[in-house]
Protein backbone atom coordinates (compact mmCIF):
# COMPACT_ATOMS: atom_id res chain seq x y z
CA UNK A 1 0.00 0.00 0.00
CA UNK A 2 1.25 3.29 -1.10
CA UNK A 3 0.74 6.31 1.79
CA UNK A 4 0.84 9.87 1.06
CA UNK A 5 2.58 12.23 3.00
CA UNK A 6 -0.55 13.10 5.43
CA UNK A 7 -1.43 9.44 5.70
CA UNK A 8 1.88 8.72 7.30
CA UNK A 9 0.27 8.61 10.94
CA UNK A 10 -1.46 4.94 9.27
CA UNK A 11 1.46 3.24 8.07
CA UNK A 12 2.29 2.63 11.26
CA UNK A 13 -0.84 1.21 12.18
CA UNK A 14 -0.67 -0.98 8.81
CA UNK A 15 2.76 -2.44 9.87
CA UNK A 16 0.94 -3.14 12.91
CA UNK A 17 -1.77 -5.34 11.24
CA UNK A 18 0.30 -6.89 8.37
CA UNK A 19 2.19 -8.59 11.10
CA UNK A 20 -0.46 -9.77 13.69
CA UNK A 21 -2.25 -11.33 10.18
CA UNK A 22 1.25 -13.04 9.53
CA UNK A 23 0.69 -14.58 12.88
CA UNK A 24 -2.81 -15.50 12.21
CA UNK A 25 -1.84 -17.31 8.81
CA UNK A 26 0.85 -18.94 10.65
CA UNK A 27 -2.35 -20.56 13.31
CA UNK A 28 0.35 -20.80 16.53
CA UNK A 29 -1.67 -17.53 18.61
CA UNK A 30 -5.54 -16.18 18.41
CA UNK A 31 -4.92 -12.75 17.56
CA UNK A 32 -8.22 -12.16 16.10
CA UNK A 33 -9.16 -9.72 18.98
CA UNK A 34 -5.90 -7.76 18.69
CA UNK A 35 -6.63 -8.12 14.79
CA UNK A 36 -10.26 -6.29 15.18
CA UNK A 37 -9.04 -3.89 17.73
CA UNK A 38 -6.22 -2.45 15.52
CA UNK A 39 -8.90 -2.18 12.17
CA UNK A 40 -11.04 -0.17 14.88
CA UNK A 41 -8.28 1.99 15.30
CA UNK A 42 -6.90 2.59 12.03
CA UNK A 43 -10.78 3.39 10.73
CA UNK A 44 -11.02 6.21 13.81
CA UNK A 45 -7.46 7.52 12.58
CA UNK A 46 -8.57 7.51 8.77
CA UNK A 47 -11.98 9.23 9.90
CA UNK A 48 -9.72 12.05 11.80
CA UNK A 49 -7.59 12.45 8.47
CA UNK A 50 -10.64 12.74 6.02
CA UNK A 51 -12.38 14.83 8.00
CA UNK A 52 -8.94 17.81 7.98
CA UNK A 53 -8.44 17.30 3.99
CA UNK A 54 -7.35 20.36 2.46
CA UNK A 55 -7.65 21.23 -1.21
CA UNK A 56 -4.22 20.46 -2.05
CA UNK A 57 -4.23 16.98 -0.41
CA UNK A 58 -7.51 15.91 -2.26
CA UNK A 59 -5.39 16.92 -5.32
CA UNK A 60 -2.83 14.40 -4.30
CA UNK A 61 -5.71 12.09 -3.57
CA UNK A 62 -6.92 12.36 -7.46
CA UNK A 63 -3.40 11.12 -8.27
CA UNK A 64 -3.03 8.27 -5.72
CA UNK A 65 -1.09 5.46 -7.58
CA UNK A 66 -3.61 3.28 -6.85
CA UNK A 67 -7.14 5.11 -7.83
CA UNK A 68 -8.80 3.01 -10.39
CA UNK A 69 -8.35 4.38 -14.18
CA UNK A 70 -11.36 4.63 -16.94
CA UNK A 71 -11.03 1.28 -18.49
CA UNK A 72 -11.61 0.05 -15.26
CA UNK A 73 -14.57 1.97 -14.56
CA UNK A 74 -15.76 0.66 -18.07
CA UNK A 75 -15.08 -2.89 -17.45
CA UNK A 76 -17.00 -2.77 -14.21
CA UNK A 77 -19.77 -1.08 -15.71
CA UNK A 78 -20.23 -2.81 -18.71
CA UNK A 79 -19.65 -6.61 -17.07
CA UNK A 80 -17.16 -6.82 -19.40
CA UNK A 81 -19.41 -6.42 -22.52
CA UNK A 82 -16.91 -3.32 -24.25
CA UNK A 83 -15.97 -3.10 -28.12
CA UNK A 84 -13.00 -0.14 -27.70
CA UNK A 85 -12.35 1.62 -31.36
CA UNK A 86 -9.31 2.79 -32.39
CA UNK A 87 -8.12 5.98 -34.32
CA UNK A 88 -8.93 9.15 -35.66
CA UNK A 89 -9.10 8.38 -39.20
CA UNK A 90 -5.86 10.89 -39.95
CA UNK A 91 -3.19 10.47 -37.92
CA UNK A 92 -3.05 7.56 -35.14
CA UNK A 93 -4.65 5.96 -33.11
CA UNK A 94 -4.04 8.25 -29.41
CA UNK A 95 -3.34 5.50 -26.11
CA UNK A 96 -4.18 8.34 -24.17
CA UNK A 97 -7.94 8.68 -24.70
CA UNK A 98 -9.96 5.30 -25.23
CA UNK A 99 -13.44 4.67 -26.07
CA UNK A 100 -16.04 1.91 -27.38
CA UNK A 101 -19.93 1.07 -26.89
CA UNK A 102 -20.68 -0.80 -23.78
CA UNK A 103 -23.63 -2.29 -22.67
CA UNK A 104 -24.70 -0.51 -19.55
CA UNK A 105 -27.91 -2.76 -17.96
CA UNK A 106 -29.09 -3.67 -21.22
CA UNK A 107 -28.32 0.00 -22.79
CA UNK A 108 -25.82 0.17 -25.35
CA UNK A 109 -24.05 3.26 -24.58
CA UNK A 110 -20.50 4.96 -25.56
CA UNK A 111 -18.01 5.17 -23.37
CA UNK A 112 -15.16 8.24 -23.67
CA UNK A 113 -12.44 8.59 -21.30
CA UNK A 114 -8.51 9.42 -20.25
CA UNK A 115 -6.41 6.38 -19.64
CA UNK A 116 -3.54 6.86 -17.44
CA UNK A 117 -2.00 3.36 -16.90
CA UNK A 118 -1.50 1.38 -13.83
CA UNK A 119 2.40 1.17 -13.88
CA UNK A 120 5.54 2.56 -15.28
CA UNK A 121 5.57 0.83 -18.57
CA UNK A 122 1.76 1.66 -19.40
CA UNK A 123 1.98 5.56 -17.81
CA UNK A 124 4.21 5.55 -21.32
CA UNK A 125 2.66 3.81 -23.32
CA UNK A 126 -0.61 6.04 -21.99
CA UNK A 127 1.62 9.16 -22.55
CA UNK A 128 0.36 9.74 -18.83
CA UNK A 129 -3.18 10.85 -19.74
CA UNK A 130 -2.05 13.46 -21.75
CA UNK A 131 -4.24 13.14 -25.04
CA UNK A 132 -2.34 14.73 -28.67
CA UNK A 133 -4.78 15.97 -30.86
CA UNK A 134 -5.70 12.89 -32.70
CA UNK A 135 -6.87 11.31 -29.27
CA UNK A 136 -9.49 14.54 -29.23
CA UNK A 137 -10.15 14.34 -32.69
CA UNK A 138 -10.69 10.24 -32.33
CA UNK A 139 -13.04 11.28 -29.48
CA UNK A 140 -15.14 13.53 -31.61
CA UNK A 141 -15.27 11.08 -34.04
CA UNK A 142 -16.90 8.46 -31.86
CA UNK A 143 -19.26 10.83 -30.46
CA UNK A 144 -20.71 11.76 -33.55
CA UNK A 145 -20.63 8.13 -34.00
CA UNK A 146 -22.74 7.65 -31.12
CA UNK A 147 -25.03 10.81 -32.39
CA UNK A 148 -25.64 8.86 -35.67
CA UNK A 149 -26.91 6.01 -33.53
CA UNK A 150 -29.01 7.60 -31.21
CA UNK A 151 -26.46 6.36 -28.09
CA UNK A 152 -25.95 7.84 -25.09
CA UNK A 153 -22.32 9.00 -24.00
CA UNK A 154 -20.64 8.79 -20.90
CA UNK A 155 -17.11 10.68 -20.73
CA UNK A 156 -14.75 9.82 -17.99
CA UNK A 157 -12.10 12.31 -17.45
CA UNK A 158 -8.61 11.94 -15.96
CA UNK A 159 -6.39 14.10 -17.35
CA UNK A 160 -2.86 16.22 -16.16
CA UNK A 161 -4.02 18.32 -19.35
CA UNK A 162 -3.65 18.12 -23.05
CA UNK A 163 -0.28 17.04 -23.70
CA UNK A 164 1.91 20.26 -24.44
CA UNK A 165 4.93 18.76 -26.99
CA UNK A 166 5.54 20.81 -29.77
CA UNK A 167 4.06 17.70 -32.04
CA UNK A 168 0.74 18.06 -30.90
CA UNK A 169 1.02 22.03 -31.16
CA UNK A 170 1.99 21.66 -34.86
CA UNK A 171 -1.03 19.11 -35.59
CA UNK A 172 -3.22 21.94 -34.02
CA UNK A 173 -3.69 21.11 -30.38
CA UNK A 174 -6.10 24.36 -29.88
CA UNK A 175 -8.03 23.25 -32.55
CA UNK A 176 -8.68 20.04 -32.25
CA UNK A 177 -10.29 21.10 -28.29
CA UNK A 178 -12.11 24.29 -29.47
CA UNK A 179 -13.65 22.02 -32.09
CA UNK A 180 -14.51 19.10 -29.73
CA UNK A 181 -16.25 22.11 -27.52
CA UNK A 182 -18.52 23.44 -30.34
CA UNK A 183 -19.86 20.06 -31.56
CA UNK A 184 -20.68 18.63 -28.10
CA UNK A 185 -23.41 21.07 -27.59
CA UNK A 186 -24.80 19.93 -30.77
CA UNK A 187 -24.62 16.75 -29.92
CA UNK A 188 -28.55 15.46 -29.49
CA UNK A 189 -27.95 12.32 -27.69
CA UNK A 190 -27.90 12.42 -23.51
CA UNK A 191 -24.36 13.30 -22.48
CA UNK A 192 -23.09 12.57 -18.89
CA UNK A 193 -19.53 14.23 -18.01
CA UNK A 194 -17.88 12.47 -14.33
CA UNK A 195 -14.53 13.66 -13.27
CA UNK A 196 -12.84 10.15 -11.47
CA UNK A 197 -9.35 11.78 -11.35
CA UNK A 198 -7.61 15.06 -12.35
CA UNK A 199 -9.63 17.44 -14.34
CA UNK A 200 -6.55 19.52 -15.92
CA UNK A 201 -6.90 22.81 -18.10
CA UNK A 202 -8.53 22.40 -21.90
CA UNK A 203 -7.34 18.57 -21.23
CA UNK A 204 -10.33 18.38 -19.18
CA UNK A 205 -12.66 20.09 -21.40
CA UNK A 206 -12.03 18.59 -24.21
CA UNK A 207 -14.40 15.66 -23.56
CA UNK A 208 -15.74 18.46 -20.79
CA UNK A 209 -19.29 19.35 -22.16
CA UNK A 210 -22.40 17.51 -21.09
CA UNK A 211 -25.84 17.66 -19.61
CA UNK A 212 -24.61 16.62 -16.51
CA UNK A 213 -21.37 16.97 -15.11
CA UNK A 214 -20.29 15.28 -12.27
CA UNK A 215 -17.11 14.89 -9.46
CA UNK A 216 -16.17 12.21 -7.38
CA UNK A 217 -15.26 13.27 -3.67
CA UNK A 218 -11.88 13.81 -3.73
CA UNK A 219 -10.85 15.00 -7.54
CA UNK A 220 -10.40 18.13 -8.78
CA UNK A 221 -11.15 20.85 -11.71
CA UNK A 222 -9.79 23.19 -12.58
CA UNK A 223 -7.81 25.83 -15.48
CA UNK A 224 -4.70 25.21 -14.44
CA UNK A 225 -3.11 22.65 -11.78
CA UNK A 226 -2.21 24.04 -8.28
CA UNK A 227 1.55 23.61 -8.97
CA UNK A 228 1.34 25.32 -12.36
CA UNK A 229 -0.74 28.48 -10.84
CA UNK A 230 2.04 28.62 -8.10
CA UNK A 231 4.65 28.80 -10.82
CA UNK A 232 2.86 31.50 -12.95
CA UNK A 233 1.88 33.92 -9.29
CA UNK A 234 4.82 33.10 -7.33
CA UNK A 235 7.40 31.73 -9.97
CA UNK A 236 8.14 29.03 -7.83
CA UNK A 237 5.99 25.32 -7.23
CA UNK A 238 6.59 25.86 -3.09
CA UNK A 239 3.15 27.63 -2.75
CA UNK A 240 0.79 24.78 -4.59
CA UNK A 241 -1.14 24.74 -1.40
CA UNK A 242 -1.98 28.44 -1.84
CA UNK A 243 -3.07 27.95 -5.04
CA UNK A 244 -4.98 25.06 -4.01
CA UNK A 245 -7.26 26.93 -2.05
CA UNK A 246 -7.65 30.05 -4.27
CA UNK A 247 -8.58 28.04 -7.30
CA UNK A 248 -11.48 26.90 -5.69
CA UNK A 249 -11.02 23.49 -7.56
CA UNK A 250 -12.50 20.88 -5.24
CA UNK A 251 -15.95 19.02 -5.91
CA UNK A 252 -17.91 21.01 -2.80
CA UNK A 253 -16.39 24.07 -3.86
CA UNK A 254 -17.32 23.13 -7.83
CA UNK A 255 -20.81 22.27 -6.52
CA UNK A 256 -21.59 25.87 -4.74
CA UNK A 257 -20.78 27.94 -7.35
CA UNK A 258 -22.80 26.21 -10.32
CA UNK A 259 -20.08 24.64 -12.46
CA UNK A 260 -21.05 20.99 -11.42
CA UNK A 261 -24.39 19.21 -10.55
CA UNK A 262 -23.88 16.58 -8.43
CA UNK A 263 -20.99 14.64 -6.26
CA UNK A 264 -20.17 11.05 -6.04
CA UNK A 265 -19.01 9.55 -2.60
CA UNK A 266 -16.03 7.85 -2.22
CA UNK A 267 -15.05 5.30 0.10
CA UNK A 268 -13.69 6.27 3.32
CA UNK A 269 -10.28 7.83 2.30
CA UNK A 270 -10.59 7.53 -1.41
CA UNK A 271 -11.31 5.52 -4.37
CA UNK A 272 -8.02 3.58 -3.91
CA UNK A 273 -8.74 2.28 -1.05
CA UNK A 274 -11.85 -0.14 -2.69
CA UNK A 275 -12.13 0.03 -5.96
CA UNK A 276 -15.32 -2.03 -6.39
CA UNK A 277 -16.96 0.16 -3.60
CA UNK A 278 -16.36 3.35 -6.09
CA UNK A 279 -17.04 1.72 -8.98
CA UNK A 280 -20.43 0.78 -7.20
CA UNK A 281 -20.65 4.23 -6.43
CA UNK A 282 -20.20 6.35 -10.11
CA UNK A 283 -22.37 3.26 -11.71
CA UNK A 284 -25.15 3.95 -9.43
CA UNK A 285 -25.41 7.82 -10.20
CA UNK A 286 -24.19 7.60 -13.53
CA UNK A 287 -27.72 5.32 -14.15
CA UNK A 288 -29.76 7.26 -12.35
CA UNK A 289 -28.70 10.90 -14.13
CA UNK A 290 -28.93 8.82 -17.47
CA UNK A 291 -32.52 7.77 -16.80
CA UNK A 292 -33.10 11.71 -16.14
CA UNK A 293 -31.98 12.55 -19.00
CA UNK A 294 -33.12 9.90 -21.78
CA UNK A 295 -36.73 10.46 -21.15
CA UNK A 296 -36.52 14.21 -22.17
CA UNK A 297 -36.92 15.49 -25.71
CA UNK A 298 -33.38 15.93 -27.64
CA UNK A 299 -34.03 19.81 -28.35
CA UNK A 300 -34.64 20.28 -24.78
CA UNK A 301 -31.41 18.98 -23.70
CA UNK A 302 -29.69 20.90 -26.56
CA UNK A 303 -31.30 24.27 -24.89
CA UNK A 304 -30.58 22.82 -21.61
CA UNK A 305 -27.21 22.15 -21.94
CA UNK A 306 -26.47 25.70 -23.99
CA UNK A 307 -28.24 27.59 -21.35
CA UNK A 308 -26.23 25.63 -18.51
CA UNK A 309 -22.53 26.56 -19.56
CA UNK A 310 -23.60 30.21 -21.25
CA UNK A 311 -24.61 30.79 -17.45
CA UNK A 312 -21.23 29.84 -15.45
CA UNK A 313 -19.50 32.83 -14.16
CA UNK A 314 -20.80 35.79 -12.64
CA UNK A 315 -20.24 39.60 -12.96
CA UNK A 316 -22.00 42.73 -12.42
CA UNK A 317 -21.75 45.71 -14.50
CA UNK A 318 -21.29 48.69 -12.54
CA UNK A 319 -22.21 52.60 -13.81
CA UNK A 320 -19.39 54.30 -14.59
CA UNK A 321 -20.29 58.05 -12.25
CA UNK A 322 -20.57 61.20 -14.83
CA UNK A 323 -17.24 63.14 -13.97
CA UNK A 324 -17.72 66.10 -11.89
CA UNK A 325 -17.46 69.35 -13.22
CA UNK A 326 -15.98 72.70 -12.29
Amino acid sequence: MVFLEFEEPLKELYDQLEKLQEIENEGKVDVSSSIADLKKQINEARKKIVKKLTPWQKVQLSRHPERPYTLSYIDYITKGDFIELHGDRNIKDDKAIVGGFGDFDGKTVMFIGHQKGMNTKMRQYRNFGMANPEGYRKALRLMKLADKFNKPIIFLVDTPGAYPGIEGEERGQAEAIARNLFEMFRIKVPIIVCIIGEGASGGALGIGIGDRVLMMEYTWYSVISPESCSSILWRSWDYKKQAAEALKLTAKDLLEIGIIDDIIKEPMGGAHLNHEKAFSNVKKELKRHLNELMVMDAEERINQRIAKFSALGKFEIIDKPEPETV
